[in-house]
């Protein structure tokens, strides 16, 4: 492998639900075989009508308890309602697991690059259908094979600061299973899978930034075109070793 470039899809306006998202990356990018289309999940959330009101959410006495006088219950109940399960409340800071499996802060409700100050930005309701149905919009009016990854930013147990990781994806490759294969010196590999969508997320964050307002990043160089999706990301109940 040679390298591979990483660059911002610019000038992409403020999105709204029913919006063509595929319409507005292909009218200012050129797409090659083999792209990756990294596409923020809030960009998907948008389009997809994953906006809420505060003012047309009631707090129930649980969220009111948990917000402690130092956030809003309202947002409170927007995360409770988006958790499957709840892993750890400190009021006001809550994790929990949502529908799709991802362990993380406010079961992803957030209230960052919104328009409105008083809404809400939830996480789509199919992150891996999300990017499918726009991979092979994309692949259609463009005539190219490319893969899709949604990207959100999660908080890591251990260690400060947030890094972009793969909540969806489709024609890519999501882990790279290494097991069985040799190092360079012969030694057998028992245990490494590469968390290659994750690794892609981060990379393209470093160009799209947090503030600047781009939501769409092209990764290309890599031959990592696949069947993987991000739902095979999460550590299974069953050997998760923190819960």
């Amino acid at each position: 492998m040679s390298g591979y470039s990483v660059f911002p899809v610019e000038g992409i306006p403020e999105l709204h639900e029913a919006d063509d998202l595929a319409e507005a990356i292909l009218a200012r990018v050129e797409l090659e075989d083999g792209d990756i289309v990294v596409v923020a999940q809030k960009a998907v959330s948008k389009v997809e009508g994953r906006v809420v009101r505060l003012d047309d959410i009631e707090a129930s006495p649980r969220a009111i308890e948990i917000a402690a006088g130092e956030d809003d219950p309202r947002r409170v109940e927007a995360i409770l309602r988006e958790a499957k399960t709840i892993v750890k409340i400190r009021p006001p800071l809550v994790i929990a697991e949502t529908r799709n499996g991802f362990i993380c802060a406010s079961a992803g409700v957030d209230a960052s690059n919104t328009t409105d100050p008083d809404t809400l930005i939830l996480l789509p309701l199919d992150p891996d259908g999300s990017a499918a149905v726009l991979r092979n919009t994309l692949n259609e009016r463009s005539g190219r094979t490319v893969g899709v990854i949604i990207t959100d930013s999660f908080g890591r147990p251990w260690r400060q600061g947030t890094t972009d990781v793969a909540i969806g994806a489709a024609g890519v490759v999501a882990l790279q299973d290494l097991r069985g294969q040799r190092d360079p010196v012969g030694h057998v590999l028992r245990s490494t899978v590469i968390a290659v969508a994750d690794e892609i997320a981060g990379a393209a964050q470093l160009v799209a930034g947090k503030l600047a307002r781009v939501p769409v990043t092209i990764v290309r160089g890599l031959d990592l075109l696949g069947d993987g999706n991000a739902a095979e990301i999460p550590v299974p109940a069953e050997r998760d070793l923190f819960r």
